[in-house]
């Protein structure tokens, strides 16, 4: 009975053994496994089986990108500007191995190294480029980390400064600058405006005036086309009319020649023209010795004519 036991303890024992030997890797890691304390190979994604007691994992490492933000580091412009700036850095591991037996502290190898590259270029700077050249700096500050990460197995995708803060004092001059500057720019684009607005309304004067004279050069040419147009019709009737008593005078003419009027019918119709010209206000006029004698027949008929009436 206790044989059978003990049989059943060792074949518990020897089933936990083994399945503590077997391992599962993830997806984006890695493990470092050491066999009798040295390196004995990287495993990969899947399943692995290690040697019992003698083999063991020396280290699990995260493959993904990893993102570490510093704490702010003071550093000194080469003007003696003291300030405050803080790092991010993007990195990956590439190398297990190396990762593993590169560095005893990777990510505090990285924030030490960070810092001291960040001085060295920032002490080469003023405090304007500092603040102007920020895209800059991170490439010189990535190229720095990536060769000298390089040797740990770890690759340094980007850094970027997050906060650079300067000292109280020299951000209250530099908000009276910006100040200053609003100002200035305001004042510009006051005067700008004015000058704009200005320039629009002696324009619009001019294109007022402009089209003033204008309407009025139509205006004086139209004026002036309608009374040419009165004119030529008022001209036109007094030709009309001209020509319609010439055709009387000589449809008139025309109706004598046809009667074939005799003398003393001339001379009745001379008497009549010069009764027409008697209405005009000549005060002196000479009667012809034809038209005197014309006048006595013209009275003796009409005494006659006067005789016969009374009887």
């Amino acid at each position: 009975m206790v044989g059978m036991i003990i049989a059943v303890v060792l074949i518990v024992f020897a089933m936990l053994i083994v399945v503590s030997c077997i391992k599962i890797v993830p997806q984006a890691h890695a493990v470092v496994v050491e066999r009798l304390g040295g390196y004995l190979g990287t495993w990969g994604v899947g399943i692995h089986i290690k040697a019992p007691f003698i083999d063991r994992i020396a280290k699990r490492v995260l493959l993904k990108e990893q993102v570490v933000d510093f704490p702010p580091q003071p550093v000194i412009t080469k003007d003696n500007v003291t300030m405050q700036i803080d790092t991010v850095v993007y990195f990956q591991i590439t190398d297990p191995k190396l990762f593993a037996y590169g560095v005893e502290n990777p990510i505090m190898a990285i924030e030490n190294l960070t810092a001291t590259t960040l001085r060295n270029i920032i002490g080469d700077l003023e405090l304007d480029e500092t603040l102007t050249s920020r895209e800059t700096i991170n490439t010189k500050m990535r190229a720095s980390l990536d060769v000298a990460t390089d040797p740990w197995g770890i690759k340094v995708n980007r850094v970027e400064l997050k906060n650079i803060i300067p000292p109280q004092a020299i951000q209250d001059a530099m908000e009276k600058q910006m100040k200053a500057e609003r100002e200035r720019r305001e004042a510009i684009l006051k005067a700008e405006g004015e000058k704009k607005s200005t320039i629009l309304v002696a324009e619009g004067k001019k294109e007022s005036a402009i089209l003033d004279a204008e309407a009025e050069k139509q205006a004086a040419i139209l004026r002036a086309e309608a009374h040419k147009e009165a004119m030529i019709r008022e001209a036109e009737g007094q030709a009309e009319a001209i020509l319609k008593i010439q055709q009387a005078n000589a449809d008139g003419l025309r109706f004598l020649k046809e009667a074939a009027p005799d003398a003393a019918v001339l001379q009745l119709k001379s008497l009549e023209a010069f009764t027409k010209a008697a209405d005009g206000k000549a005060t002196k006029i000479i009667i012809p010795s034809e038209i005197q004698s014309v006048a006595g027949l013209a009275k003796s008929i009409a005494e006659v004519a006067a005789d016969k009436s009374g009887c």
